[in-house]
């Protein structure tokens, strides 16, 4: 338990560092941004409002302010819990991440989960199937998915199953003019569907065909052979010596995607007005809210970072050489 405990506290260490690393860099950015974050507020440079009133806003969100200065400000609110207040949505920081985390993440977790799950199945069936015609067809499948935007697959969508069918709604997470409190889970899903299929569709890809190659490497080894000659079918060889070799990469590969499944719900939340993390980070970034920006941008690296950790100890409890090279940790 204490190695345990060190591998922690030195993953900790890390994500400190990186997150140190990303408010610098959101910062440095925002620096040097064309976009006047109180023009951008007042919805642009033609306002009515006096330039007494314009010089006081400056002041009060402090756009004025140094470099050095404002982000000194900032860590030392962040150390005391405080995130700083969205000049977008004129709230604090830490309740709108609060409030749009949650569809995001039943957004993502969704797609995340449809994608890992029939990547591996396709990829499993793909390589035990090879040469034949469906190992072509999901491939053929797999090939033009990895090749497809995100916001390209999400307008095809959009176009056959709610323009053509009808089927889906355009867009939001809730029906238009209906009160939160008033939304229902069934209404919530079917307003999840496209955005999370759309995120789903693109991440099967990569999965399948690695998993595929993975799996024919085996079924190629001198140990799957000799299980075939002693008489064993081909489904019997993946039941006993495939799946726990082909299930570490898988494992690799799902949890490496999270970046990419956060990346691709900004464009995708864009795309369906989906109200989550991605479509507020892209309003932020137009609207010059630094805080906001710097906020979910943290947000974001935490995610991903917390999703590399739990796969390195699923690496350890698959495959016993990993768990080792933990142990030997300094």
């Amino acid at each position: 338990m204490k190695k345990v405990g060190k591998v922690v506290a030195k993953r900790l260490l890390h994500l400190v560092l990186v997150l140190f690393a990303v408010s610098v860099v959101c910062f440095i950015l925002m620096k040097f941004s064309p976009i006047d974050p109180i023009v951008a507020y007042m919805g642009g440079e033609h306002t009515s409002l006096p330039p007494e009133q314009i010089a006081s806003l400056r002041e009060y969100w402090g756009v004025d302010e140094g470099f050095v200065l404002r982000y000194v400000k900032w860590i030392r609110g962040l150390l005391q819990g405080n995130m700083g207040q969205s000049i977008l949505y004129n709230m604090p920081v830490k309740e709108v991440i609060l409030e749009k985390a949650s569809a995001s993440l039943l957004l993502m977790i969704t797609a995340w989960t449809l994608s890992g799950g029939f990547g591996f199945l396709l990829g499993v069936v793909s390589a035990m199937n090879q040469g034949k015609w469906l190992d072509q067809a999901i491939k053929l499948y797999c090939l033009t998915l990895a090749s497809a935007p995100v916001f390209w697959v999400g307008i095809l969508l959009l176009i056959v199953f709610s323009v053509n069918l009808g089927w889906f709604p355009f867009g939001l997470s809730a029906p238009i003019q209906t009160a939160a409190v008033q939304v229902s889970l069934g209404q919530r899903l079917y307003h999840l569907i496209l955005p999370a299929l759309t995120l789903s569709i693109t991440g099967v890809a990569s999965i399948a065909l690695h998993t595929r190659q993975k799996l024919l490497d085996i079924l190629e080894t001198e140990y799957a052979l000799f299980a075939k000659a002693r008489g064993e079918s081909k489904w019997m060889v993946l039941r006993r010596h495939g799946l726990r070799n082909i299930l570490l990469p898988a494992i690799t590969l799902q949890f490496a995607s999270l970046a990419e499944i956060f990346g691709g719900s900004t464009l995708a939340e864009t795309l369906f007005s989906y109200p989550g993390l991605g479509n507020a980070v892209v309003e932020a970034g137009l609207k010059s809210d630094l805080s906001l920006l710097v906020g979910i941008s943290l947000f974001a690296a935490a995610f991903v970072f917390t999703g590399n950790l739990i796969a390195n100890f699923l690496y350890a409890l698959v495959d016993p050489r990993i768990r080792e090279g933990y142990a030997n940790e300094r």
